[in-house]
């Protein structure tokens, strides 16, 4: 029979899409409020990988990544998710449109994980409509894309910027803070 242990807490990674840059501020210091300080900003990147956020965002969309500074418990990835969710209603736009899209997931030594709303065969249902997905795979000193994994997630530049926010955890995970 197994023991249970308890997880090991791992990197809180923001992803955002942004349309409205004079919401990024705001919402840099909302996302500090609830999780702490950042140790990495990316961006802007661009965002040309679809076109599906188009009509709801309006455009040019931007792509930046996050990463926080203290690690989570991953089992709140849900809530966590749910809270993201509370914080794009507080960047709507007229009709109720969202102008900025949070992508909350957590890094670990080897593995992306990201948590959605929409569920599907390879989505894990975490709790309260809140689904998690391995997006990316940590081998061979590479993140590998797998067959599910979203088109910007696949690009080279952004999962150069995760191997960066990777390195960052490994460290923290060897200094024991």
């Amino acid at each position: 029979m197994g023991k249970e242990n308890p997880f090991v807490r791992e990197k809180l990674v923001m992803g955002l899409l942004i349309s409205r840059e004079e919401h990024r501020i705001p919402l840099e210091r909302e996302l500090i409020s609830l999780w702490g300080p950042f140790d990495l900003v990316a961006g802007p990147l661009g965002f040309e990988y679809t076109s599906y956020y188009d009509g709801e965002m309006g455009t040019p969309i931007r792509r930046w990544f996050y990463s926080f500074r203290d690690r989570v418990d991953p089992s709140l990835l849900a809530s966590i998710k749910l809270e993201t969710n509370r914080i794009e209603g507080l960047f709507l736009r007229e009709g109720g449109m969202r102008t900025v899209n949070l992508d909350p997931g957590l890094m670990a030594l080897h593995r992306f994980v990201l948590a959605t709303t929409k569920d599907n065969a390879h989505r894990i249902p975490l709790r309260d409509g809140i689904y998690g997905e391995t997006t990316l795979l940590y081998r061979k000193k590479d993140f590998e894309p797998l067959e599910w994994t979203y088109p910007d997630f696949r690009s080279r530049e952004n999962r150069d910027i995760l191997i960066k926010i990777r390195d960052l955890y490994r460290e923290d995970l060897k200094s024991g803070s």
